[in-house]
């Protein structure tokens, strides 16, 4: 790794040939100062980032792409959206869609290692892939960017350039999870068994249920990704001490970020090891949480698309669905609200209209009630989701739908 000014990362930038695919990290440790140099010195390029967020290029000559749509490129003209598993991106980026750069916002030097610290993901397999073909690894060395263990400690060796910069750490603004969240987020804790091994995705309603969970013992973490939640039940002595804390990326406060530097409780990993289904199946108890923006009679989930349009993506909810419902004593959970403010209209729809995110739950919970999927035939399912998960005004239009798809209600 040489560490160069920002007017020789210029020179370096200006020479590549053609119209480069950059990976950069994404999430809340993208690094900005690296992607702003690359869209001032760099007339056309594609970046391919994973739930982006803050402010991206919207300029002619920049294609973004994505498995997993974060706010930095939901709605954009210029979005090229690759459907996937998150398990299986870094297939994508050592096949269909190989990098020529590679952009990283990392810690600074620990002997000959630096560590990617809350941004592990699939900057691994992106690493390995842009040198296999012999790109350029760039790195924003940043010394509030913690320092944390397993895949995330990566040799310096690996690194061709490395400018430095000292800047805050993004982090999401705080939502309060409301009555709605809160509610369900109880009602989900009362799934969760003593020691069980947690995955939750994001949002109000995960937050909600870890909020719900301080007086449980013996809890583990395998997820993707977590947050100050987690840290709380390590607060309130929730978690087992003796099995480390394994997540891909993480986001929060200044304090969550803080507490993970050289923390031995917590192992980062790349996406190909916290995602693999048959791996998250070793986890006895696996309860998997996550949301969605609307199930349906058959038990399906949608959490990509709003009227077509995407929305987000895969993420890692079909993995760990799969994971936990292999995993002896397991369950997948999929949490929604029974009713979305904004559009108006009930979250539970007959049918969906647009592609399944995931099926085949252990329980579908809303503010309203938990319906029982798994071992149950396909009728009482759909009579599980009308009676316990629906908004009471939506059951009698959805009872009068299901009986003309066969379901009789």
């Amino acid at each position: 790794m040489r560490t160069i000014t920002e007017t020789h990362l210029r020179a370096v930038l200006a020479g590549l040939p053609g119209r480069p695919r950059v990976v950069a990290g994404g999430n809340f440790a993208a690094p900005r100062r690296l992607l702003s140099i690359l869209d001032e010195t760099v007339p056309e390029y594609r970046l391919f980032m994973l739930n982006a967020q803050g402010d991206l290029p919207d300029r002619d000559g920049v294609v973004l792409e994505t498995p997993f749509v974060g706010a930095g490129m939901r709605g954009r003209r210029n979005l090229r959206y690759f459907p996937s598993r998150l398990s299986l991106v870094p297939n994508l980026l050592k096949g269909s869609l190989p990098p020529d750069v590679v952009l990283v916002q990392t810690s600074r030097p620990v002997g000959p290692t630096v560590s990617l610290g809350i941004e592990v993901n699939v900057l691994p397999a992106a690493i390995e892939a842009v040198r296999a073909r012999g790109g350029l690894v760039i790195a924003q060395l940043n010394p509030r960017m913690p320092y944390t263990f397993g895949d995330a400690v990566t040799a310096m060796d690996d690194i061709d350039y490395a400018i430095e910069c000292d800047e805050p750490l993004a982090s999401p603004d705080p939502r309060p999870p409301g009555p709605e969240a809160q509610t369900i987020g109880e009602r989900v804790a009362g799934l969760v068994p003593e020691r069980a091994t947690l995955q939750l995705g994001i949002g109000a309603v995960p937050d909600a249920v870890l909020a719900s969970l301080p007086d449980r013992r013996g809890l583990g973490v395998w997820s993707e990704m977590f947050s100050d939640g987690v840290l709380a039940l390590e607060k309130a002595g929730a978690l087992d001490t003796g099995t480390p804390i394994t997540a891909s990326f993480a986001f929060g406060s200044r304090e969550l970020y803080d507490w993970t530097d050289r923390n031995e409780r917590v192992r980062m990993l790349r996406t190909e090891k916290t995602n693999d289904p048959a791996v998250i199946a070793r986890s006895p108890r696996m309860v998997s949480v996550n949301s969605a923006l609307e199930v349906d009679l058959y038990a399906q989930a949608n959490a990509s698309r709003v009227r077509g349009a995407i929305y987000s993506g895969f993420g890692g909810q079909t993995d760990f669905i799969v994971g936990a419902l292999h995993s002896p004593g397991g369950r997948a959970v999929i949490a929604l609200p029974s009713w979305h403010p904004r559009a108006d209209v009930s979250t539970v729809v007959p049918r969906l209209t647009g592609p399944v995110t995931s099926f085949q739950h252990s329980y579908i919970v809303s503010e309203q009630g938990t319906a029982a999927i798994w071992g149950r035939d396909a009728v009482s399912q759909a009579r599980e989701i009308v009676e316990n998960v629906a908004h009471p005004s939506a059951r009698d239009p959805l009872r009068a739908e299901g009986r003309s798809l066969g379901f009789p209600l």
